[in-house]
């Protein structure tokens, strides 16, 4: 049986910058205003991707760095 998670305090003083590093895809295409087809795109064309056991993991630091080389100059 499952346990229920446990929900941690003040996460936001916890996290640097005030954000995550890693994400998951439904939260990472709320966090980038995205749908989560697009957002899984991006991220699997930057290489931002990790598979951990049954959890696939999205670093946003390297898909801050690949939405960067589209901005109109």
């Amino acid at each position: 049986m499952a346990y229920k998670r446990k929900e941690i305090d003040n996460i936001e003083g916890l996290l640097k910058d005030g954000k995550k590093k890693f994400v998951r895809y439904d939260e990472g295409a709320a966090m980038y205003s995205m749908g989560q087809h697009t957002f899984e795109q991006f991220a699997k064309e930057a290489g931002a991707v990790y598979h951990v056991k049954r959890i696939v993991l999205v670093n946003t630091d390297i898909i801050d760095e690949y939405l960067e080389n589209f901005r109109d100059v």
